[in-house]
Order: structure tokens, then sequence, then C-alpha cells
């Protein structure tokens, strides 16, 4: 049943004022179930950011490990090496830093993204849509709640993957500026990749910006990246594909605050409720 109710309110003014958001998302392969081995090689990566730089720092999807369904042996917990090595790159570069990995906690297990900000807090979100054609269902808990984390005043909407392909998850609520992807999407549905990143902006006049490993794993699969940002129109901005490399530019709030006001095609939008 779809129940009606009103968005919340938020200033236009509060918006407008917004200084642009300066981003920085790391398309890289990934060492396969070596969590040592990436986080050198990121670590290696991100040296090259200087410090004060930048405001985002974004990693792909389970950037650890690889896609690996093998939870008891790699999952991690806070006091595990990545959240600590996220929380120096983070202090270091004065930025926050994000991205996904396998998380244990209690009995269960998660695909975990971490919001970790350059004082050492972190935030979190666990995916909502496990990929059940490669069984991850089967070895992940499925997360219950979307988070929105403040990033310099823009209120950022992280998500995994496979949430790409469901849009009322990602529905604008009125609550955020921005919606962020980070995936490990194989290059064999890579049209569908760029084609959902595009919709979700233009649905929900935001930005989007996804964040794709590249290269092969070790099942086999090839990774073309893709790792793109969309405006609030859906037009692309940059977009890398196939390479190793990184996206570095900056987004206003201004622009996207004035195209929603010319084209206010979210006051016609259906309003309702879910339950999870």
């Amino acid at each position: 049943m779809i129940h009606l109710r009103p968005f919340p309110f938020v200033d236009p003014q509060l918006i407008a004022m917004l200084q642009d958001l300066r981003i920085t998302l790391i398309q890289s392969p990934l060492h396969w179930e070596d969590i040592p081995a990436n986080l050198a090689a990121f670590g290696e990566r991100l040296q090259r950011i200087s410090p004060g730089s930048t405001d985002l720092i974004v990693l792909p999807e389970t950037f650890t490990t690889g896609f690996s369904m093998h939870t008891p042996e790699l999952a991690e917990d806070e006091t595990g090496p990545s959240l600590a090595w996220m929380r120096v790159m983070a202090s270091e570069k004065r930025a926050v830093v994000t991205g996904s990995l396998i998380f244990r906690e209690g009995e269960r297990y998660f695909n975990r993204l971490l919001w970790v900000r350059p004082d050492g807090t972190h935030a979190h979100y666990d995916k909502r849509h496990c990929f059940t054609l490669a069984g991850e269902h089967e070895h992940f808990s499925p997360g219950r709640e979307r988070l929105v984390v403040d990033c310099r005043g823009w209120r950022i909407c992280p998500l995994i993957c496979y949430d790409l392909r469901f849009p009322v998850w990602s529905r604008y609520r009125g609550d955020y500026d921005a919606l962020l992807y980070i995936a490990n999407w194989p290059s064999a549905r890579s049209a569908a990749w760029r084609t959902l990143l595009r919709g979700r902006a233009i649905e929900n006049q935001c930005y989007v910006l996804g964040v794709n490993r590249v290269g092969t794993d070790e099942k086999g699969l090839y990774y073309s990246g893709d790792s793109a940002v969309i405006d609030y129109a859906g037009e692309t901005l940059y977009e890398l594909r196939h390479l190793e490399g990184q996206i570095s530019l900056q987004i206003s709030a201004e622009a996207q605050q004035n195209f929603r006001k010319k084209l206010a095609f979210l006051a016609d939008r259906d309003e309702f409720e879910w339950k999870v």
C-alpha cells in the first residue's frame, strides 16, 4: 500500500550558500582476497593526493578483498586494519575517505560502507540489496536503513553496487544533494551501469557519483570501470573507462539548485512510504 506523506522542507537559501564540493574518485584493480596488498596499493595512490586538496575520497566496493564470498576468513570488525588505515588516510588528507569491506558484527556479515571523517569518527551503511545471482545473500545480511551523511554541508546518500538497480531505495526524499554508488560491476553489464547512473541523476535531479573497480578478478570477470560523475540533468561531467586512475573535480550546489528551480519536476513526484 502506498501512503502519501509530505517531503521534508529544505531551505533553498542554505543550499545556495554551500561551497563547491571537491571530490576524488579512485578507479583501481583489486588484489584478490589480500587485505594488506590492497591497503598498500591504495595507500600509494592516496599519497599522490595533497592534504586539503579534496573533500571526499571514494574507493570501490569491497576495496580490501575484491567481491569475495569467503566472509569468515576475510571479515573485519572495528578493531581491524582497514578501519584503522582509513582513519589514518582521512586524517592525513584532511578529507572523508569512504569505501566498503567485508564486515563482521556478532554472528552476521555485511558488505559495509564506512564513511570515515578526518577527526576519526565514522558512520556506516550496509548494502541493502545483496546480489543474489552471485549468492551474496547466502553470505551477507542485508542492510535495513539508508544513510545520509554530511560532507562540508553537502548531504550525500552512499549506496552499493546492486542497489543501483532499485530506484525506490535511491529515491530522493528531500534529504540529499548527491547519490554515491560504489561497485564491483562487471564489464558484461557496463551498459546497465552507465545507463542507470544517468537515470538516477535525471529522476532525482541530483549529482550522481559512481565508482567502480577495473581489471580482472580471480573468477575471470573483467571490470571496465566506467567510474563517472553525472550532473542533476543527466549530463556526464567525467567518465573513466578501462584504465586505472582517478577523477578529481568540483561540483556546484548552486547550479543544481538553480536547475531544480527552473525545471521543478520534483514537485510533481509521487510521495510514498514503504516498509523494509
